[in-house]
Parts: C-alpha cells; sequence; structure tokens
C-alpha cells in the first residue's frame, strides 16, 4: 500500500490542482483492478531517495518484466534483475 499512498501524494501535489473526489475514485480503481504484493526482501539499491526501492522490491516480489516509470532515479537503472525499468513512451511503443 505504500506505492498507492505514494501514487496518491503525488496526485495532490499535482501541477495541476485534482479534486478530491477525483483522487479517491483514482485510487478505488487503482486498488480494485491491481495485485497487491508484500516484498520481504528490503533494498538499499536507489541512494538518491531510498524510497524509490520499494518499487524494486514490489517487481522482484511479483517477478514483474517492466517496471513503467517517470522516476529519474528508477529510470537511470534501466534493468534491475532482468526487470527493464521503463517510461510510459517506451511502453507504449512496446504496448502498440
Amino acid at each position: 500500500m505504500e506505492i498507492i499512498e505514494e501514487l496518491i501524494d503525488t496526485l495532490k501535489n499535482f501541477k495541476i490542482q485534482i479534486d478530491e473526489e477525483i483522487i479517491e475514485r483514482w485510487k478505488n480503481l487503482i486498488i480494485s483492478n491491481s495485485l497487491i504484493v508484500e516484498s520481504f526482501e528490503k533494498l538499499d539499491i536507489i541512494q538518491e531517495d531510498l524510497e524509490d526501492n520499494k518499487f524494486l522490491e514490489a517487481a522482484i516480489a511479483e517477478k514483474a518484466d517492466f517496471i513503467i516509470s517517470q522516476d529519474n532515479h528508477l529510470l537511470k537503472l534501466k534493468e534491475y534483475l532482468g526487470i527493464r525499468i521503463i517510461n510510459p513512451e517506451e511502453a507504449d511503443r512496446l504496448i502498440a
């Protein structure tokens, strides 16, 4: 749930003001359409922002193929343990 809470905080502090009701609907939509994983491994790979390690931990726990992010600390890694880290534009090209 840490990842979802970070997403909510990001939306609340977004450049364009987003109504609380819309943020709550998005949160509920994400939770109802997500697989919630619990990671048992704590990493300290991303030293510049230790909070970003939770994304790697979740991806490892679920054996993900990709992390899609706009976070520069994650994108700088490009790959970790076979998990590709790509931006949304690259993900869109892969899906298309």
